[in-house]
């Protein structure tokens, strides 16, 4: 096997292939391989709606074979450790390859650890979460009887920080047409100090846990879940502690002074789980003291070795980990990327933070919430295109837009590298 790439990039995720695809299409002649195990490649966004029985968890996944971009090598396997100073990746076969670029896309992993009973929850389906299986979800939406529904989220930073809540609307809406509202006692409990940190979306959002009557519990972050019981404890936490950061807001107004436990007992409870960056990350010198790959937040270079990027859900970037936001870092780091191919300074730092956040509020209704560093709210101006004067409210072709239009453009656009 050949084992010295001009370009190697870590993951065949959305970063990942985005990033190839790109590249091969300004100059066919890059030698380029992309490392990864999977078999399959999912479009996750879409598994909110499969969770609450609205989309077709097939139409999520493609072979990674159909994918991988023409001329792309693809190293089927996975990655044990990186030497950034010999320039090297060592595959858990012992495989060393040398590479003279290195992208790191490799995204992040689920970790149950991290919250006392979560994985002996998961393992006798006491809890659900669209996180680890979408369609198990929605099999306990449709089979809860009534009583104490709880959705919740960690204080580490997770895959679309709103996704949480989005499930959760879904699955009140459900009730609400299904005549059981009096039956049902809906919590959202976060270890943030606010349901969303863009005040404009926040203030919608707030009228939605209102009209589905909604027990909003900010500072909340879980800690234990006793599957046999059905009860889970959560720490009430200052903000300064949470790193969930589409939750966070910046002040400390309003935090508890003690650091108390609260237990709630459930009948159903849906959450996201702890995540952090792959343990062959966490391991490698080329990280920050949080565990994720230490790059400048505007160009995406590593601050320690330049001749490596990081995109995506990996990288130490203050700003939600989303689709959107690898959609508008890629084109930056395919520049940076290139500039230095040819000798030349990588001095595009233009990438400010965008992300973006469909955040589901019913069935049919939706909010879109785009935004930079800054929590600025920052729509797309061709949304008026879609008829859409203002994408802080819930509107029905937003929800058109999130379960047709997207998908789409993922697929056949995204996935092929065209810029979107």
């Amino acid at each position: 096997m050949k084992t010295d790439y001009q370009i190697l990039i870590i993951g065949g995720g959305t970063a990942g292939i985005m990033m190839a695809a790109q590249l091969m299409k300004k100059d066919k002649s890059l030698d380029i391989a992309i490392i990864d195990p999977a078999k399959k490649h999912y479009y996750q966004p879409a598994w909110t709606l499969v969770g609450a029985g609205a989309y077709d968890f097939e139409k999520t996944v493609k072979p990674m074979s159909e994918l991988i971009p023409q001329g792309v090598k693809w190293i089927q396997t996975a990655v044990d450790q990186i030497d950034p100073e010999q320039h090297q990746v060592t595959l858990i076969d012992g495989t060393r390859l040398s590479y003279t670029y290195l992208i790191v896309a490799c995204g992040l992993v689920n970790d149950l650890s991290l919250i006392e009973g979560l994985e002996d929850a998961v393992q006798k389906g006491v809890v659900c979460s669209n996180y680890i299986d979408p369609n198990y979800t929605w099999e306990c939406i449709q089979n809860f009887k009534g009583g104490n529904a709880v959705f919740t989220q960690p204080a580490t930073p997770i895959k679309c920080g709103g996704a949480p809540q989005k499930i959760m609307y879904l699955a009140a809406d459900y009730f609400r047409k299904n005549s059981m509202s009096d039956q049902v006692n809906i919590t959202f409990a976060t270890p943030g100090s606010v349901i969303f940190g863009v005040k404009k979306i926040a203030d919608t959002l707030m009228q939605v846990i209102k009209r589905y009557n909604i027990d909003f519990k900010p500072f909340y972050a879980p800690i234990k879940i006793d599957a046999d019981k059905k009860i889970i404890t959560f720490k009430n936490i200052n903000p300064a502690d949470n790193a969930c950061v589409i939750n966070k807001d910046d002040g400390t107004e309003g935090a508890p002074e003690q650091q108390d436990t609260i237990e709630i007992p459930f009948d159903l409870l849906h959450l996201a789980p702890p995540q952090t960056a792959p343990k062959f990350i966490q391991k490698s010198s080329l990280v920050n003291e949080a565990g994720w790959l230490d790059v400048d937040i505007n160009s995406m270079q590593h601050k320690n070795h330049p001749d490596i990027f990081g995109l995506g859900d990996v990288a130490a970037l203050p700003t939600a980990k989303t689709g959107a936001a690898i959609r508008k870092q890629v084109p930056i780091v395919v520049d940076n990327l290139l500039k230095l191919i040819h000798g030349q300074i990588a001095d595009n730092k233009s990438y400010q933070g965008y992300s973006s956040c469909p955040l589901v509020t019913g069935y049919g209704k939706m909010v879109l919430a785009e935004f930079n560093y800054k929590n600025e709210f920052t729509p797309d101006p061709k949304l008026k295109q879609l008829f859409i004067k203002d994408s802080s409210k819930e509107h029905w072709r937003l929800w058109l837009l999130k379960k047709y239009i997207l998908p789409h453009l993922y697929w056949n656009k995204m996935m092929k590298g065209e810029e979107v």
